[in-house]
């Protein structure tokens, strides 16, 4: 094998983790959109259910986005282990399963620092307005 064929490898592996990346920044803009919506019902027609309604789009947003990023983490992995790789080793494999598990596992993902940031506010803000709404 060529090392054109290496670089080639690689960039099927990149364009999978720039689509999970895009996802991912697709889910969190359709939550704020989403929530904000609610909000808005809600202090239009003020119904506390509107706001409690909010709860499950980011519980949702939440589960998805983690999801992406586990997977994203997964070719990341994928991705520095063809790197690495001589070129006759590489065989175009796209399989992530020797990488799961740990830092990369769904679970982990949904308690990350980049996904707890985001949505740990957005969940307290709704309480928030879920506490001030009549």
């Amino acid at each position: 094998m060529s090392a054109e064929n290496k670089l080639k490898h690689l960039e099927f592996i990149q364009s999978v983790i720039s689509r999970m990346s895009s996802n991912s920044f697709l889910l969190k803009g359709w939550s704020v959109t989403l929530v904000a919506a609610l909000f808005a019902l809600a202090a239009k027609d003020a119904n506390k259910n509107y706001v409690v309604v909010a709860y499950l789009p980011l519980l949702v947003f939440w589960t998805l986005d983690a999801y992406f990023l586990s997977q994203e983490r997964l070719f990341r992995r994928l991705y520095e282990d063809v790197r690495e790789r001589p070129e006759h080793d590489v065989d175009f494999s796209m399989s992530t399963k020797r990488f799961r598990g740990g830092r990369n596992g769904w679970a982990a993902c949904l308690a990350s620092r980049t996904l707890a940031l985001f949505y740990l506010p957005m969940v307290g803000l709704t309480l928030v307005v879920t506490h001030f709404i009549h």
